[in-house]
């Protein structure tokens, strides 16, 4: 890995790059990943129009929800989170665009993210728009259905959980507390669209760059794989840490196929290192 991970330090010495981080950068903290590229998918992933228009997959939604979001919200940023905040301190980033919506992105100290998908922490009225910190939203669900508070289940980089279908019959869902509306996580679901201000905010961050650095994610969601097609027209570098094969290999002049907990904290350290040449002005 020696001369790939030179080429990846040569790249952010001589450039300022954008991360675009996938659920691979947080799997060792205990969030697991979808499997990478080309892996079925054995869970039924909740549609956005389904969610609305059928009170059943509502609760389908928040009964897993529940039990889920609670690992979640107790996982930490781990070393690869770490050293992606250092990178940002030594002014190498221009900032973190992230597929993920666990916020340990923000609990690392990064600064200037866009959470393309969403966070898990809030919870939107779909009729008043107003907002609830999903922790709050979990006291009212766990006030509800106490027998939850304790359930135990596989769970997923979403915060969904295998919880069994016989649980759901008596699961109650809360009200939005403004306006009694539908409640859901501020997350984007399948067959929704990214917000445009949330993309045109990623697109700010891509243009205060010139080289896109990618760290795990297998580039299997176009809202992703969008800033490698364009950062190869743009004809600026792409770096790729992953585990794995991904949609961008063929575009990549880097590639190191190893976690990004081994490789980021490493590439950190030696970017912190003094260096007899100058670095790139930034």
């Amino acid at each position: 890995m020696d001369s790939q991970l030179n080429a990846l330090i040569a790249l952010l010495e001589n450039h300022r790059s954008v991360v675009l981080a996938g659920a691979g950068c947080s799997t060792e903290s205990g969030i697991p990943d979808y499997g990478g590229l080309g892996a079925k998918r054995r869970r039924r992933l909740v549609q956005y129009r389904a969610f609305v228009d059928d009170p059943s997959i509502r609760v389908r939604y928040w009964a897993r929800s529940t039990v889920g979001w609670q690992r979640v919200a107790r996982a930490r940023p781990n070393p690869a989170h770490a050293a992606l905040a250092a990178l940002e301190r030594m002014g190498l980033l221009s900032g973190v665009i992230t597929q993920n919506v666990d916020g340990l992105h923000h609990r690392a100290g990064n600064r200037r993210i866009v959470e393309l998908h969403g966070s898990l922490s809030r919870v939107r009225c779909l009729h008043c728009r107003g907002i609830e910190p999903r922790v709050r939203m979990q006291e009212r669900l766990l006030a509800m259905n106490p027998d939850f508070g304790h359930e135990q289940a596989p769970f997923a980089p979403d915060g969904d959980a295998e919880v069994s279908h016989g649980r759901f019959g008596t699961f109650k869902v809360p009200d939005c507390v403004t306006c009694c509306g539908i409640l859901k996580p501020d997350v984007v679901f399948f067959g929704e669209n990214v917000p445009k201000e949330r993309l045109a905010e990623a697109w700010r961050l891509y243009e205060d760059a010139d080289a896109l650095l990618v760290v795990g994610s297998s580039l299997a969601v176009f809202s992703g794989y969008r800033f490698v097609l364009r950062a190869t027209e743009d004809r600026r570098p792409v770096a790729i840490v992953n585990v794995g094969p991904t949609r961008g290999d063929e575009q990549a002049t880097v590639k190191i196929e190893e976690r990004v907990g081994t490789v980021l904290p490493q590439l950190a350290n030696r970017l912190r290192e003094p260096r007899s040449r100058g670095r790139r002005a930034v």
